[in-house]
């Protein structure tokens, strides 16, 4: 195996071994035809919302651990 290979086995059973599993998660792809203009027009959306206070309180108060 190559060194490459052997370090990240090493460190995939270490996060094993903490009980952690690998998981695989799809996001947009922000270069793709047309997600700039779906962005602008939830945006949009959201700036009209009589509840946009309300929703991006909402928004701020998402806790993202990192």
């Amino acid at each position: 195996m190559a060194d490459n290979a052997k370090r990240v086995q090493k460190h995939r059973d270490k996060m094993k071994a903490a009980g952690l599993k690998p998981v695989t998660i799809w996001v947009p792809d922000v270069n793709a035809p047309g997600y700039a203009e779906q962005l602008a027009r939830e945006i949009e959306i959201i700036n009209n919302s009589p509840d946009e206070k309300l929703l991006l309180e909402q928004l701020s108060n998402i806790e993202i651990e990192g």
